[in-house]
């Protein structure tokens, strides 16, 4: 996919929005003197279901509300008003993003399962889909069963792959007649082939095309693993981008008009959401973990070792799918997090509430304590997935036969290492509209566990995939409006790693800032401190575990590092890693209780 070229000099209004799949949201930016701000924001229903059957009815209403609010004459007869004509009049550019409709919804098939099948899911992962199926020769189906699952499922797109380079061709071609003999037909439009994007063995291609061009829409693009060392996922994403737009967007209601409208093509909301990402750990040369919990799923992106990866738990939400995170972690995992005595049987009840009643929101601190005990669950199970697909490659530097690599075993390390981690963001109703900020900041600390030294924030309200998509266009002014208006700055905690005695001292940490004022404190294990350092201050960390625990360097060994201020400052985190909680039902009530009022997190 070709980024366009503009005159960024000449850019001085930007108007973007994210057409999500129960709301519009548009921002507008600007630039004023040197920097690029976010003026106002507006939002609206999206219209891609009936009564409307248009998504522009739902961008223009949004669009209307930023018109108000700016001042700014927006919409010009039944679109949006291009070129800027005056101060008062018109935008230079237009983009958007859209999981309206579902988003995108893929399948993807590979010969083995845990390599080449999940070399495909994190292609099309990483371009914003929801995988709803990996079909592979090993997985334990029969023929007649993948047939069916492709025939129920009906994806948007299926991406096939299979075979090093050179290799064997056989099994690829056997998953591609079983696409053939399922003759899947896509959501959207009738009439036209569904799209099957083949990124496999060079030498299978002739045959691949002979089965499905009948049948399929066949894309033939690069090998995504062209070696066992080496995985090429640029070119399948890419296409599956260009592919979302000419078929899944081109039949939803209202986008072939808005494709039209718009400056860059429209970009699935995750995908736009993990190209931010991605650009940050990129540019920083850090380690970044991003996590966006919704109502239905909850995505996390990751770059580490300079590789991104985004999953899906697209069973894991706080409105929709909030009964399948009770069943998938267990009542006793929720319960365990709230800080006050809640019977079982109504902890179910409230849940199942949620569920029927899914757009509701807390009306009690109590229902605000459960919903931020299921937040951290669903949090946690959505990492463990997360560190399950983010491996390294299957199958390298090992001697393996031919029943090794169809064998389940899983051989590939994790790449996510909390040590490393240098930055969590945090979105979505539960994190990004926390009544106080240092709920969210407790809520990242107890569900994804940090260690060392890691800068916690937040996304104010939600304008990360409209960054996302900008970072096509104008990466400096993303970055800009990303860091000075977006990002809501918790503060930095400290966690060291390791396990130690309540009340013995686990870490003392002095901060020196750079008008040469000093902080110090000596915390025992099992607490949370928190010292002063205001938002957007940086100074220097000195910190010195005891024996036994590790802040980055090993074990009893002094740690230099930069902090930045945030809401709660500096958060001395000396609970251990893992973080173990008590066993009796009182004593972890009060230690619960204890740490939410050493970081000022509910009202007394």
């Amino acid at each position: 996919m070709d980024k366009p070229k503009f005159d960024k000099e000449k850019i001085t209004r930007i108007l973007a929005t994210d057409c999500g799949s129960t709301t519009t949201k548009a921002i507008l930016i600007e630039k004023r003197g040197s920097e690029y701000r976010l003026i106002v924001r507006g939002e609206a229903p999206t219209t891609v279901e009936a009564p409307f059957e248009d998504v522009t009815k739902g961008v223009l209403n949004s669009v209307m509300e930023v018109e108000e609010l700016s001042g700014v004459k927006l919409v010009k007869g039944e679109g949006i008003y291009k070129p800027k004509a005056s101060e008062k009049e018109g935008t230079d550019i237009y983009i958007s993003t859209s999981s309206a409709g579902g988003g995108l919804q893929m399948m993807v098939a590979g010969v083995v399962l845990t390599m080449t099948g999940e070399s495909a899911a994190r292609a099309a992962l990483g371009a914003g889909a929801i995988v709803m199926d990996v079909i592979a020769s090993n997985d334990g189906r029969l023929p007649h069963e993948k047939i069916e699952r492709i025939r129920t499922l009906r994806p948007d797109m299926i991406l096939l792959s299979g075979g090093v380079d050179g290799g064997t061709v056989s099994h690829v071609v056997e998953l591609a007649e079983l696409i053939a003999a399922a003759d899947p037909k896509p959501r959207f439009g009738i009439g036209y082939n569904l799209p099957v994007i083949y990124a496999g063995n060079k030498d299978a291609r002739e045959l691949v095309l002979k089965t499905l061009k009948d049948k399929t829409s066949l894309v033939i693009v690069e090998n995504i693993r062209p070696v066992l060392e080496r995985e090429n996922l640029g070119p399948a994403r890419h296409k599956i981008h260009d592919l979302f737009m000419e078929h899944v967007m081109a039949h939803a209601p209202g986008y072939r008009k808005l494709m039209e409208w718009t400056d860059v093509p429209i970009m699935p909301t995750p995908g736009a959401v993990g190209l931010l990402i991605e650009n940050i750990g990129k540019s920083q040369g850090i380690a970044v973990l991003g996590v966006d919990i919704g109502g239905a799923t909850t995505d996390v992106f990751s770059v580490f070792q300079g590789i991104f990866n985004r999953t899906v738990s697209a069973n894991l939400g706080m409105s929709y799918s909030v009964s399948n995170v009770l069943a998938e972690a267990g009542e006793k995992n929720i319960i365990r997090w709230l800080p006050l005595d809640i019977p079982t049987s109504e902890v179910r009840n409230r849940i199942r509430n949620k569920m029927i009643r899914p757009t509701t929101i807390p009306s009690t601190l109590e229902d605000l304590k459960l919903e931020q005990a299921i937040a951290r669950e669903a949090l946690r199970l959505a990492l463990q997935h997360h560190k399950s697909m983010a491996v390294g490659l299957k199958g390298v530097q090992q001697e393996r036969t031919i029943s090794d690599a169809f064998a389940q075993a899983r051989t590939g390390e994790t790449l996510v290492n909390m040590m490393e981690l240098a930055l969590i963001v945090g979105s979505g109703g539960a994190l990004s509209h926390a009544p106080r900020r240092a709920q969210a900041a407790m809520m990242l600390l107890d569900a994804f566990q940090p260690e060392g030294v890691t800068r916690l924030t937040v996304d104010s309200i939600f304008m990360m995939p409209h960054l996302g998509v900008l970072t096509e266009v104008h990466p400096e002014a993303a970055q800009e409006v990303f860091e000075k208006d977006c990002l809501i700055h918790l503060g930095t905690s400290i966690s060291p790693a390791g396990q130690g005695k309540e009340g013995k001292t686990c870490v003392h940490v002095r901060i020196i800032k750079n008008n040469g004022e000093t902080f110090e404190a000596k915390v025992n294990f099992g607490d949370i401190q928190c010292l002063p350092l205001p938002v957007g201050e940086k100074a220097k960390a000195v910190i010195t575990p005891e024996r036994g625990f590790d802040a980055g360097a090993g074990s009893g060994k002094t740690v230099e590092a930069e902090v930045e201020g945030g809401l709660s400052g500096v958060i001395i985190d000396a609970r251990g890693r893992p973080l173990v909680l008590p066993e009796d039902d009182n004593t972890r009530r009060q230690q619960l209780n204890k740490w939410a009022k050493q970081l000022n997190a509910y009202p007394d």
